[in-house]
């Protein structure tokens, strides 16, 4: 792809994104969407392969249902109620339907069958956009709303934690068990968000941190299947230790930064006196856990097969710029220390 054509999705990815987070209006804040949308699709089709066309498909498909059942809601929230404030859903029907169409949207359980299949498709990069980028959008508009009644909000997040470890088990293909972490980490932001809106911020940021340090990992190694994993110390031997460091923060394990926003959330659902929908989190969580460290242990305790198909590679230099990774992966092993700072900082 050129380079101008390219730096111009980039720019209409930036701009989609910041339209809605600007707008008050329905139909602005639906218009900022579908320019996000439409600027990823010709990102994900650059890689002019079947599985990259398939996936483009498959999420246009996905997108475009959920943008018309998003556009309807708003329309007829308006009809209801005389004004286009995105603050002002008072109608059940009408909120029930623009959370269900925005949960399309971001791939949260039930509506997540989409997004493993589409993430298999792409390269890391895109996939990277599409696991942090494009959540931001629809998860702003879902804040807005913030129905009278929770249980939604609830259900969904529990499902889609409970969705996101169980559906990692058995894969082997690494895109897809992010799709999954991805699915759970979601249900985890939307399981407090109703409850602590600012904790909800916090756990988005370090997932964010957390998912750019992973992508970037893989990125440099150019793995993509669980059995590649056991070369990566002879391709960049401080990966063998730093990325499963990730993969443990990912899921959750103290001393590392993951742990920071799973503990705050248990601690406010208990406040909120939902002790067994804080016990059900924590033990969905361990089903994320294994997965992560299968990945870990494929990377760190396993050799790869002594004959000509998997001689290893040289080892050399990386040609690309590890300054982001470094300081990404520094945040996603130890901010975990930050936490009473950080604390006295946001009004929990």
């Amino acid at each position: 792809m050129a380079p101008l054509i390219y730096s111009a999705l980039i720019i209409s990815l930036g701009l989609g994104t910041t339209m809605t987070f600007a707008s008050t209006h329905w139909y602005l804040a639906w218009m900022g969407i579908e320019i996000n949308t439409l600027a990823i699709i010709p990102l994900m089709a650059q890689n002019h392969i079947p599985r990259a066309i398939e996936a483009t498909t498959k999420y246009f498909f996905v997108q475009a249902t959920a943008s018309a059942t998003l556009l309807f809601a708003g329309i007829s929230n308006a009809f209801l109620t005389g004004q286009w404030n995105i603050t002002y859903t008072p109608y059940t029907l009408t909120s029930t339907l623009i959370t269900l169409a925005l949960a399309m949207k971001i791939g949260l359980a039930p509506l997540h069958s989409w997004m493993p299949e589409v993430m298999q498709g792409l390269n890391l990069l895109t996939g990277l956009i599409l696991s942090t980028w494009q959540k931001l959008a629809p998860l702003y508009l879902i804040y807005q709303i913030q129905p009278n009644n929770p249980n939604i909000f609830i259900a969904l997040g529990l499902m889609s934690i409970i969705v996101g470890g169980w559906g990692g088990f058995n894969q082997v293909q690494l895109r897809k068990i992010l799709a999954y972490s991805s699915i759970a980490h979601l249900g985890w932001m939307i399981l407090i968000l109703s409850f602590s809106p600012p904790l909800a911020l916090l756990t988005i940021i370090i997932y964010i941190l957390m998912t750019f340090s992973l992508f970037s990992s893989f990125m440099l190694t150019r793995t993509t299947h669980i059995n590649s994993l056991s070369t990566t110390w002879a391709k960049i031997p401080i990966l063998t230790i730093s990325t499963p460091l990730i993969l443990l923060s990912l899921g959750g394990l103290p001393p590392l930064t993951g742990f920071m926003p799973k503990w705050m959330i248990l601690q406010e659902l208990t406040k909120q006196s939902l002790c067994p929908l804080a016990t059900m989190a924590a033990l969905s969580s361990l089903f994320s856990l294994y997965f992560y460290l299968r990945l870990s242990y494929a990377m760190t305790l396993t050799m790869p097969p002594n004959n000509p198909a998997g001689t290893l590679p040289w080892r050399l230099n990386p040609q690309h710029n590890t300054l982001p990774l470094a300081l990404t992966t520094t945040s996603t092993i130890c901010l975990l220390p930050m936490t009473p700072a950080i604390m006295s900082l946001m009004p929990f």
